[in-house]
């Protein structure tokens, strides 16, 4: 857990106060209270605390960094220091962050020049929010800390809402605080003369062509993922999680091999049908000879984890797996282990989300000549009466989706974006925010991609929605929650690099997910693992909601409140209610949860 939190204002505006807005700034981390180092010279401030940061001044240049950084061009060496941080300004300037190569988030201050520059990691492990206005920049590790600083104030943003009811998450740039930005993955944030300028100082190279030298790229990749490993499991006490998938299962089998003793590995289990897999945990756990722990997941375990996630995430949010997560991390804080390394990443990097594959099905028919799509087989799909048989009404929703073009068709399954949103929301409520702006977001992440291979241009857009936005944020939260530190194998630098130069056509070869990963680690990765469906520590939320009482009146009670909150409509919140409890449990089980979350942490944040 850290913190790092300042500000730069113009010179006539130093707070007198400075010392009390960074205290209130940091409440967001009352854990942290009394290890702040800050360094105050109005009109800036800048504030560290936790472990893994660091500060320095120098000749009026202030700089913080927080998070494991070393030197991108270095082969061994230890975390990169504040006082390196500042070196590397004075040289590099802004492309200082390209210098660096790990998990970080930065900020230096030029007391001298009235400049702040801002930064985090390529992968966007780590984040900063910060808020321009006024000639000042406001920034910090958390949102709600930014919203905290008296010249910011915490009104929550319409558009914030509205993309946390499309993404189940707030991601960036937004946040649910109106005024207050996010940076995104790999970006910077430059700040001179009351002007704020933001950039890209690395982007991931994507590979379009073909190769023929699958054995030699493979014996890279094993010895890759080694480092990899051993770079994230550099002390004693690391265990790592284990859901039985391919990535946590490599993971944890190299990790073993690594140390040359079993690895510990946690794992959560669920008593409901079709969301249990601790069975292939338990094949890892025979071909690796883990020191595996395992924990069944009860309803009221989910009772108790709300509380948990609602009060610390600095947004809502509500990835449900976060329950399961936070399991495994208390587990292991218990046992006394201080690290543990995830899995998350390799679907993102190696092509293994089941949509990349079902997009191929689509774009074939976007490749088909015009004068066959739309002068015999789209006008065959409206013969009528062809609609009220099953290969009609498949034919007629295969062409409706092939027809949307990429990026939008991802979200076809989005619950929101088949939703009349005015059935949903209350007109009041929509008339404040962009409707399109998701659609937006994901275009111009898609559209930045350095590739025109649509395999790749996807897995870009996942890095950011998918990954970066929600599991990191899930694992990182959690773990953190418990007082574990998370480290990603699979988004180290150098494997992220090499992912890039693995063509598209062997991370999804013709409808064969991750086909590089899975040939290259076959005979030693358990087949049973490699062929299994993805799955994950998903959660049997729907069932238990409508089964176990005490969460069924949680649930009750806050959905009774967000009812009067004027940004659904009532009815709605009825008609989720009725059919979750009648109907589709798992289905409608994921907004019952959405809502929750959202009113659940409300409360909290309220209350503080």
């Amino acid at each position: 857990m850290h913190h790092l939190l300042g500000w730069l204002a113009p010179a006539d505006a130093g707070r007198a106060d400075a010392r009390e807005t960074l205290a209130e700034m940091a409440s967001t981390r009352p854990a942290l209270a009394g290890e702040a180092r800050s360094s105050f010279h109005p009109p800036c401030a800048l504030s560290i605390a936790g472990t893994g940061t660091d500060l320095a001044e120098e000749n009026g240049i202030l700089a913080a960094i927080a998070g494991l950084p070393r030197m991108a061009d270095a082969q061994g060496g230890g975390p990169v220091t504040a006082r390196q941080v500042i070196e590397l300004w004075h040289r590099h300037g802004r492309d200082l962050p390209a210098r660096l190569s790990g998990p970080f988030s930065l900020a230096v201050i030029d007391r001298s020049g009235e400049t702040a520059f801002l930064a985090i990691d390529r992968i966007g492990t780590h984040s900063l929010a910060f808020s321009s206005g006024n000639g000042r920049l406001i920034f910090a590790d958390r949102a709600d800390s930014v919203a905290a600083h008296p010249d910011v104030g915490g009104q929550l943003d319409p558009q914030g809402l509205f993309n946390y009811f499309y993404f189940y998450d707030v991601p960036a740039p937004g946040t649910i605080y109106q005024g207050v930005e996010k940076l995104l993955p790999g970006q910077y944030a430059w700040f001179s003369q009351g002007r704020l300028e933001r950039g890209f100082y690395w982007h991931l190279h994507y590979r379009d062509e073909r190769r023929t030298d699958f054995d030699a790229m493979a014996g890279r990749f094993k010895t890759l993922l080694r480092e990899c490993v051993g770079r994230a499991a550099d002390v004693e006490d690391t265990a790592a999680f284990l859901s039985g998938g391919t990535d946590s299962s490599t993971v944890a089998g190299v990790l073993a091999e690594i140390r040359g003793k079993p690895a510990r590995t946690y794992s959560i289990g669920f008593a409901a049908e079709g969301f249990d897999e601790m069975e292939y945990a338990r094949i890892a756990v025979r071909r690796f000879g883990l020191d595996a722990r395992e924990y069944y997941l009860k309803p009221e375990d989910i009772l108790d984890a709300i509380p948990v996630i609602a009060g610390h995430y600095d947004e809502p949010f509500a990835n449900e797996s976060a329950v399961p997560a936070y399991y495994c991390a208390r587990m292991a804080k218990g046992d006394g282990y201080r690290v543990m390394l995830a899995g998350d990443g390799g679907d993102e990097i190696f092509g293994g989300n089941a949509r990349y594959a079902m997009q191929k099905v689509f774009e074939a028919y976007r490749v088909l000549p015009g004068f066959l799509r739309k002068g015999l087989i789209e006008p065959v799909s409206r013969l009528p009466g062809l609609g009220n048989l099953p290969p009609g009404r498949k034919l007629k929703g295969y062409i409706r989706q092939a027809n949307i073009p990429l990026p939008e068709r991802m979200e076809a399954y989005n619950f929101i974006y088949r939703q009349p949103l005015q059935e949903m929301f209350e007109a009041d409520f929509l008339a404040q925010v962009d409707t399109h702006l998701p659609a937006a977001w994901f275009k111009e992440a898609y559209d930045r991609a350095d590739s025109w291979s649509m395999v790749n241009r996807m897995m870009h857009l996942d890095l950011k929605f998918t990954l970066a936005d929600n599991d990191l944020r899930k694992v990182n939260g959690m773990a953190e929650a418990a007082g574990i530190e998370v480290r990603y194998p699979f988004l180290d630098d150098a494997m992220v690099a090499f992912s890039g130069e693995v063509p598209p056509d062997w991370k999804v070869k013709r409808f064969y997910l991750r086909w590089f990963f899975k040939t290259a680690l076959k005979g030693w990765l358990p087949d049973e693992i490699i062929h299994k469906s993805k799955h994950g520590f998903g959660l049997p939320f729907g069932l238990w909601a409508r089964e176990y009482a005490p969460l069924r009146e949680r649930i009750e009670d806050r959905l009774s409140d967000f009812s009067r909150r004027g940004w659904l409509r009532p009815q709605y919140v009825n008609h989720i209610r009725a059919e979750h409890m009648s109907g589709h449990a798992t289905y409608f089980g994921k907004m019952i949860w959405v809502i929750l979350m959202l009113e659940e942490w409300l409360q909290r944040a309220r209350s503080h």
